[in-house]
């Protein structure tokens, strides 16, 4: 069977009260020479009485424990510290990234045309100048713009007309050499055709010799 809990609440009798505090107290002391010796740990306690009397423990010196006690207490609050700064930087970034949300937002809606009316005179005067200067910085990117593709278009004609000059001169240079290759074909040609009246003579001068040399010897026969 489970054990039950035991209910505590103080003792009402006017001696039990001491003797309890004296007996618990001195158990607790044991279990916490106990636990010191057992796991090599600091232990110190601490306890006053209901008559303001002081009882206290230390395993080793109850001042060193104590300031290690503060240190560590110490260290826990600096490392805290900086979240709760962390926190109150970004509370203050979202507010103040709220703002200027709703008033990006009610520019654009004027830019659109909208809730101008609830506008002041000297709010539309503002909002006119800011239109106004908004407008001169489009014109002028635009017009950079435009003389970025003029000069671009220009650049890119200028090397057409290049490419075409170089294809021109080819083109002469073919017509050259092609005109100059016929002039040698029929200058060989012509050479060939001399060349062959003259062996046509020589023959012709050979043939009229020997027919003179053949006339002279039948007449002398």
């Amino acid at each position: 069977m489970a054990r039950e809990e035991i209910q505590f609440k103080k003792i009402d009798k006017t001696l039990a009260p001491q003797v309890t505090f004296s007996k618990r107290r001195r158990e607790i002391f044991k279990k916490a020479k106990e636990l010191s010796v057992l796991c090599d740990a600091d232990v110190a306690l601490i306890i006053f009485s209901s008559t303001g009397k002081l009882f206290d423990f230390a395993s080793s010196s109850m001042k060193k424990i104590l300031e290690k006690h503060d240190l560590h207490k110490w260290n826990i609050e600096k490392l805290e510290q900086p979240s709760l700064d962390l926190q109150l930087d970004e509370d203050r970034n979202c507010s103040k990234l709220s703002t200027e949300v709703v008033e990006r937002s009610h520019q654009l809606r004027c830019k659109r045309g909208e809730e101008l009316q609830e506008l002041s005179i000297e709010e539309l005067q503002k909002f006119e100048r800011s239109l106004e200067i908004e407008l001169s910085n489009v014109r002028k990117i635009k017009d950079e713009k435009i003389m970025k593709e003029i000069n671009q278009l220009k650049h890119k004609g200028l090397e057409l007309m290049e490419e075409n000059e170089h294809l021109e001169l080819q083109v002469e240079m073919s017509k050259d050499h092609k005109t100059t290759v016929a002039s040698d074909s029929e200058n060989i040609v012509e050479d060939d055709g001399e060349e062959g009246q003259s062996s046509k003579s020589v023959t012709n001068a050979l043939n009229s010799k020997d027919s003179d040399h053949s006339y002279t010897s039948l007449k002398l026969g």
